[in-house]
């Protein structure tokens, strides 16, 4: 059983925000709340409309519901909530534009910007007025290739004010992994940076924004943002953002938009193909933001919530919707390890974060640093920190509790950018157990099912939704008949959202996810998750990052599979037998026999995604000869140089 780790007092739990809630419905007559929040979360999936509904008023949301809840209720396939709603997204993030902090950001070089509520809504009113004078209007597409700075979320609100659709892409893609992006969407105006600085380098920008403008014939008006040069000139198709600023006659309201009018289009990460353009709506994005924020996570009004990520990324959008609640979002941008392992967590010192969101991956290799914040930082002030991006190893459990905080509220959280926000999450009334994810979130039907389509507890499977939730994608960005939309999620269990998860429901009512489904291994025809063997692999401090996975063999006639496993060395070490046979021995012991990989090879590298996931389905295809689509995906293609023809698994 795994270990408890940490527990909040009773005394907490009775003060946030999920408590608060749960007794309305309490007083309601509703739900009899007793501090139970699996309880809560059984009575939110039996009873979607009557939450969503309760927690809308509760929260305050600033709209019209209109007279339908929900749409088709028991069909994923065509329920819809609020489908007569009207609100617009960036009036509920700009609400009370005080004079409270709204937006903090550094930047690698040194850089502190701030931003109050106020200026930021000055800013967003401003910014529309120059949309609207290049004839953006409701439905058009902004799209901006950016940094993490704050013009992006500037952009995105005014986009939103005037009823358009945003779109956003990290620097860090080359020439063509942005059109595969912008020009399946063809955006009225694009935002671009001049260049920006990473790991103490300067890359230059100019010359791909001049490509893409001539690439993307829909582009009216470029906006850019001289990041590196003050005095930087346009030409005459650009104009500098500050510019832009000063010359506009800002908007005076929000355009009222319907709850699943689109918001934003988020990509697939395309490494088996051209990249899924998802739509994602105003109202279901903002309602599911708000309560990941206040009843998950706890954040209210003055809290100072941090994700590293870039504008790539779906916490990027999600970490934008804190404003909603508001809180003061914290950006980062550059190298989170320049010049060591301690910058962001100083940064969490000076800035008095409440909330530090990171990957699995960022805890991992912080681990392996030999790095310790709780020696080096004053977290005092820190109350959570949320992990994601990849399961995170019962090792990193133990790391943040013993080497950053011991007394924190640890979020192992997953979901993704199909729903542009988490299934299973944490929960601030629930302990954390080492390995597992607290809870399941609230209004969402999720279960494990097995093969044959039943719910299973303490076995692993597939992680479903079985009931309508707001935020499910709009659709699919040139899918006129959702016939793309619903083979990538209804197809598999008819007409059930299978989310692609290899996930156990524990008898606690946590989970536990083993790896993505489609990458989970078949030896000896008994299928098994790589979490499992990559919890055993990265707790060795001479392994750096590993990738597992599965080649077809034919073995006694019968087609087989074996295990194979890619592992990135640290400095000075040899992958000698000795270390083979002890990463053997932890994986038999840690996991089962049949973990136990055929081969062990080491590689100088590991491809990974723009956010850093590694890609377990384009080795694969690499291994078994198939060309790979689109490595445009990837943030270091040439990485899958290393894993042809090679002899061991001829």
């Amino acid at each position: 059983m795994p270990s408890l780790l940490w527990e909040p007092s009773q005394e907490h739990s009775h003060h946030t925000a999920v408590a608060n809630f749960a007794q309305r419905l309490a007083d309601q007559g509703l739900h009899d709340w007793q501090g139970d929040f699996h309880a809560l979360w059984q009575w939110s999936a039996d009873h979607p409309e009557t939450f969503w509904d309760q927690f809308w008023d509760w929260h305050g949301l600033i709209g019209d519901k209109g007279d339908i809840i929900c749409k088709n209720p028991d069909q994923m396939t065509g329920g819809q909530f609020y489908p007569n709603g009207v609100l617009n997204y960036a009036e509920n993030l700009l609400a009370d534009a005080d004079d409270s902090l709204a937006i903090i950001a550094w930047r690698e070089e040194g850089e502190r910007q701030s931003i109050t509520r106020a200026e930021l809504k000055q800013r967003v009113m401003a910014m529309a007025g120059w949309l609207k004078a290049q004839g953006v209007s409701k439905g058009d597409r902004v799209a901006a290739y950016t940094p993490n700075v704050p013009e992006a979320v500037i952009l995105l609100l005014a986009t939103a004010t005037l009823g358009a659709v945003f779109s956003s892409c990290s620097t860090d893609f080359g020439l063509n992994g942005v059109l595969d992006r912008f020009g399946q969407i063809e955006p009225k105006v694009l935002m671009v940076v001049d260049g920006y600085r990473y790991n103490g380098k300067i890359i230059d920008r100019r010359d791909i924004n001049r490509q893409l403008r001539a690439k993307m014939p829909s582009v009216v008006a470029s906006l850019v943002i001289p990041l590196l040069d003050p005095d930087y000139q346009t030409d005459d198709q650009e104009t500098r953002f500050d510019e832009a600023l000063a010359m506009a006659e800002p908007v005076a309201g929000f355009t009222a938009t319907g709850f699943n009018d689109p918001l934003y289009i988020l990509y697939s990460s395309g490494t088996t193909g051209a990249p899924k353009c998802i739509v994602h709506g105003g109202g279901g994005s903002l309602i599911q933001h708000v309560k990941e924020h206040r009843l998950h996570s706890d954040h209210g009004a003055g809290d100072r919530v941090f994700y590293f990520t870039t504008c790539g990324w779906m916490m990027w959008n999600w970490l934008v919707s804190a404003l909603a609640v508001k809180s003061v979002i914290v950006l980062y941008e550059g190298n989170p390890f320049m010049p060591g392992p301690e910058r962001l967590w100083r940064m969490a010192a000076a800035e008095k974060l409440d909330t530090f969101g990171t990957s699995a991956k960022f805890i991992d290799a912080t681990r392996k640093s030999g790095y310790r914040p709780h020696d080096d930082a004053d977290l005092s002030h820190l109350k959570r920190i949320c992990s994601t991006g990849s399961p995170l190893t019962e090792d990193g459990f133990s790391f943040v509790y013993n080497a950053i905080k011991s007394d924190i509220h640890l979020a192992s959280i997953s979901g993704g950018t199909d729903l542009v926000s988490c299934f299973v999450l944490g929960a601030p009334t629930l302990p954390v157990y080492k390995g597992e994810i607290q809870s399941r979130g609230l209004g969402m039907a999720v279960a494990v099912w097995d093969e044959d389509g039943k719910p299973v507890v303490d076995q692993q499977g597939e992680l479903v939704c079985t009931r309508p939730f707001p935020s499910m994608p709009v659709g699919f960005w040139n899918d006129p008949d959702n016939a793309k939309y619903h083979a990538a999620y209804f197809d598999h269990f008819p007409g059930i959202w299978r989310h692609g998860d290899w996930a156990t429901l524990t008898s606690r009512h946590g989970l536990v996810i083993h790896g993505r489904s489609d990458a989970t291994l078949n030896p000896g025809g008994v299928r098994i998750g790589t979490a499992e063997i990559y919890r055993q692999v990265e707790a060795f401090d001479e392994i750096l990052e590993a990738l597992v996975v599965g080649q077809n063999i034919i073995h006694d006639g019968e087609q087989d599979m074996r295990v194979i496993l890619f592992v990135r060395l640290a400095d000075k070490v040899m992958l000698n037998d000795e270390l083979k046979a002890r990463l053997s021995g932890a994986i038999r012991q840690g996991a089962t026999p049949r973990h136990v990989p055929y081969a062990i090879i080491d590689v100088p590298d590991i491809p990974r995604t723009r956010s850093g996931k590694i890609t377990e389905l384009a080795v694969r295809d690499i291994i078994h000869g198939k060309a790979i689509k689109n490595t445009e995906a990837l943030a270091n293609p040439e990485a899958l140089e290393h894993f042809r023809h090679l002899e061991q698994l001829k």
